[in-house]
């Protein structure tokens, strides 16, 4: 049962990142960045995914002198795979022209992105490995979530920056709402899943 929350969450976040990525408005700087590197060096969304995560693994694993947590490339795998299908099927049915329409998709993206992450991370079932690198950060520099996680963004946006990545006002809301919406879900998920 627990691998059925674990897929249904990333099934659902997905989902969210592709509405935002289909709005047109900004996505978070990591999807902006797969998106950037997507659109000027080819291949699709979902395949950088896999391939930045491969790479964060081998990082993360570097960092703290360990293993490679091999269980994160299970989650990058259906993160990626999922990406594509739902963008394939969006394109498919629609695709938002007008800007009422874009901030529609961009919220209902929001939204489901959180209780997606929210679902996925109450399975406790394999790592992320930007969160994982988050709290290598946070143990390196002996810093807190926050600052490390800013470090993680900041990052990501100038590398999406570089890659003309899809940066906007969506970018900012996502910075500024997301861990919110997250925290909402977390508590609700976590009664439901208990």
């Amino acid at each position: 049962m627990n691998f059925f929350f674990y897929v249904l969450g990333i099934l659902l976040l997905t989902l969210g990142i592709s509405f935002t990525i289909q709005s047109d408005l900004g996505t978070s700087p990591f999807d902006a960045l797969l998106v950037g590197l997507s659109i000027n060096v080819g291949l699709t969304v979902g395949s950088w995914e896999i391939i930045i995560a491969l790479i964060m693994i081998a990082s993360n694993s570097l960092l703290i002198k360990q293993k490679p947590e091999v269980l994160g490339l299970v989650t990058a795998f259906i993160t990626g795979i999922s990406i594509d299908m739902w963008l394939f099927l969006m394109a498919n049915f629609f695709t938002p022209d007008l800007w009422f329409s874009k901030v529609v998709y961009f919220g209902i993206g929001l939204v489901v992105i959180g209780l997606g992450t929210a679902i996925y991370l109450n399975t406790n079932f394999a790592p992320i490995p930007v969160d994982r690198l988050t709290l290598i950060i946070k143990e390196l520099t002996r810093t807190n979530i926050f600052l490390s996680r800013s470090f993680i963004h900041l990052m990501f946006l100038l590398m999406a920056m570089y890659f003309s990545g899809p940066i906007g006002i969506g970018t900012l809301l996502i910075v500024c709402f997301s861990g919110l919406i997250l925290n909402y879900f977390m508590d609700m998920t976590q009664k439901r899943l208990n």
